[in-house]
């Protein structure tokens, strides 16, 4: 039977830590999902120590979209655990994969917006569920922060904070993640 374990917090909380700690108690064949794109040196730099943290033996399958496809590879059906790192990054790669200036579009294409990026996790949850996996996916909580004073932000708290209650739902369980202690809410 398929795992969900979802582990949210704050920036620099210690999520993705906590997430590698977590995927080794299924097992030594981990399959890690960056969703991550290297866009400039600052998140060259993150991949980079991301990368160096977690073991030699792990496959990391570079990916943020398209699920069903990349886990239908045999790598990943052979597995014990998948660590999906991060659900926050997977929506800002979807929200700016149109290009669009979001101070002038209308609320249709936010919301038809939002509809592709839950079929996404829909498509995620779906599949992880259909093929017996088990994964840790990690996201940010946005909601503990200010509220953005420009249309992007808002749109992007307001999506990637339904898209982790819908995975907060669907989970077997949930850990928040505070300067590194991690508290099971689920």
């Amino acid at each position: 039977m398929s795992q969900i374990i979802f582990i949210t917090g704050g920036a620099r909380s210690g999520k993705s830590t906590f997430a590698e700690q977590t995927v080794k108690s299924f097992g030594e064949n981990i399959i890690y999902i960056a969703t991550a794109i290297p866009f400039d040196e600052g998140m060259k730099d993150r991949i980079k120590k991301h990368k160096e943290s977690r073991p030699k033996t792990w496959t990391t399958i570079e990916a943020y979209k398209d699920f069903d496809q990349h886990f239908d590879m045999a790598e990943v059906k052979a597995a014990d655990g998948i660590i999906f790192d991060c659900i926050t990054v997977m929506v800002t790669n979807l929200m700016m994969a149109p290009k669009v200036d979001f101070e002038m579009v209308d609320m249709d294409f936010v919301n038809e917006l939002e509809l592709k990026i839950q079929d996404e996790v829909d498509q995620l949850i779906a599949t992880v569920r259909k093929r017996n996996l088990n994964i840790v996916i990690v996201s940010n909580e946005v909601g503990l922060g200010l509220v953005p004073f420009y249309k992007m932000g808002n749109f992007f708290r307001d999506i990637a904070g339904r898209i982790n209650q819908k995975i907060a739902s669907e989970a077997d369980a949930v850990y928040f993640t505070v300067s590194g202690i991690p508290m099971k809410i689920k």
